[in-house]
């Protein structure tokens, strides 16, 4: 927990006041000119005709009282004025800040608009007028200009709150969306709704069969041996968000998966029309590597693999592997949920686990260079089953075994999965990661497994049929990718989904 000291004026604090040339609190620190400019951003009350009216409750220190947005019917391609009134209940400690987060409809990557805004001016390192300088009882209204994208959805939503290096204030009441984000509006753009394409909101489940014997992968990034024309696909990734079909994003993936009895093998095929390596070194790039030297992978181009080996999807003991157009290796392993983690340059978990894996890249284009169309990359990885000893409970598994799994294609920290989050948390929530059964080739997986539980999708509707039958939903399957629903809760143990992040 957090502790967090705050100064009163008085008597008692004459001391700390001459040491700190004002009280927290006050506009005591803001120049005469300041003052006059920003004083018709500082009032008694909220306005009379305030239309909208909202109580979000920040730890009883501040509040959003109403909001405005004018026009009321943000088009795409215009500006529109978004304007908060909050009121002061108390004194806010030093260092305390705005943000807001302007969150499109079907995107799961919100746009910043911290810095937007008279009050939110930058002023050496801090906003010029932040709660940390606002007065007990008086009104202070937060004005910003936001350019609606050309391709906005339907309707936007805007999220506001106050933070200071990795807190936030809590929300107690009001509306919010359980991180501490206040929900002040929903604008509307417009635009017309479109008919929702079907979602993949269920776990998906991919039956993984291990190499005929005698059959050798050479990792070399092309995936042109026999073994990898008959493997199991996962099929075009979808929204992380809503598990929609990926319309917008500029990138988009999908992995075969093999394994024999030493090692799993994954390959990725990622359509990117502008690849980006990037990385150099730590010493010349500091801010994007982790305090171990990894590369920060996750700020640009990526693939990315979760991997749960235990198969219940309760992030205990689960592993991070990236690699990047470069080659470029991220990996990780956590005890739990995002756990262990440092500051914002890490450790992120143990950083110091080697899964000792092979990998190779084929860019189709040129690296790092903007003026040109690229195709994508494809990425070939073998990792040891070893890699993983600290959470599988079977090594090599066994016929019928499954992990929990997850894979991401990703351009500056946004991306395109295999399983969609849905909003239950960020990449690492393994409750939603997919199934990867491992299947010995031949063997039927029937009397591998439980028949599967009710609760997180479906149970073992028994082996997939052809692509485009009944047993498929009429959805053309790749091969080795078994229908929604089918396979559910196999071996390992069941667990809800939750919310979380």
């Amino acid at each position: 927990m957090q502790m967090r000291t705050t100064l009163v004026c008085g008597l008692a604090g004459a001391l700390a006041a001459l040491v700190l040339g004002a009280c927290v609190g006050s506009n005591k620190t803001l120049s005469a000119e300041d003052k006059e400019r920003l004083k018709a951003y500082v009032l008694e009350a909220p306005p009379a005709d305030l239309a909208h009216r909202v109580d979000i409750n920040y730890e009883n220190k501040v509040r959003i009282v109403g909001w405005k947005a004018d026009p009321e019917i943000a088009r795409p391609g215009t500006d529109v004025k978004l304007t908060y009134y909050w009121r002061t209940d108390d004194t806010v400690e030093d260092g305390w800040q705005l943000f807001t987060h302007i969150q499109q409809e079907g995107s799961d990557k919100p746009e910043n608009l911290d810095g937007a805004g008279p009050l939110r001016e930058k002023k050496g390192e801090r906003q010029i007028l932040a709660p940390d300088r606002w007065e007990r009882g008086k009104v202070y209204v937060d004005e910003q200009t936001y350019r609606v994208p050309d391709t906005a959805g339907p309707e936007f939503t805007v999220y506001v709150g106050v933070w200071k290096g990795d807190a936030r204030l809590r929300v107690i009441s009001g509306p919010n969306d359980g991180e501490n984000r206040g929900i002040v509006m929903k604008v509307k753009t417009g635009v017309e709704r479109k008919p929702d394409p079907p979602k993949k909101t269920d776990i998906p489940v991919l039956k993984a069969e291990k190499l005929a014997k005698g059959e050798t992968i050479t990792i070399d990034g092309k995936a042109d041996e026999k073994g990898w024309g008959a493997a199991a696909g996962t099929g075009p990734f979808v929204e992380v968000g809503t598990g929609k079909p990926n319309g917008s994003f500029p990138v988009n993936g999908s992995v075969k998966v093999l394994w024999d009895d030493a090692k799993l093998y994954f390959f990725f095929d990622v359509k990117d029309p502008d690849v980006v390596g990037y990385y150099t070194d730590a010493k010349a790039q500091p801010k994007d590597f982790t305090v171990t030297g990894q590369p920060k992978l996750w700020l640009r181009d990526t693939v990315e693999m979760m991997i749960d080996p235990d198969g219940d999807g309760d992030n205990k003991d689960y592993f991070e592997l990236q690699i990047n157009p470069q080659n470029r290796v991220f990996h990780s392993r956590f005890d739990g949920y995002n756990s262990p983690r440092g500051n914002d340059d890490g450790p992120f978990g143990h950083e110091d686990w080697d899964p000792k894996l092979k990998s190779a890249v084929v860019v189709s284009g040129t690296v790092d260079k903007k003026d040109d169309k690229d195709e994508g990359y494809t990425v070939e990885v073998e990792i040891p089953w070893a890699a993983f000893a600290k959470g599988a409970k079977t090594l090599p598994p066994k016929h019928g075994d499954a992990w929990r799994v997850n894979f991401y294609a990703m351009k500056g920290e946004g991306g395109v999965a295999w399983s969609p989050i849905l909003g239950q948390g960020n990449f690492h929530r393994a409750s939603r990661f997919g199934r990867i059964v491992w299947a010995e080739r031949g063997r039927s997986l029937d009397a591998a497994l439980d028949g599967g539980a009710p609760g997180d999708g479906g149970v073992l509707a028994g082996e997939r049929g052809a692509p485009g039958d009944a047993a498929a939903g009429g959805d053309a399957t790749p091969p080795g990718l078994l229908p929604r629903g089918v396979l559910e809760g196999v071996q390992h143990g069941r667990r809800p989904v939750g919310h979380a992040n």
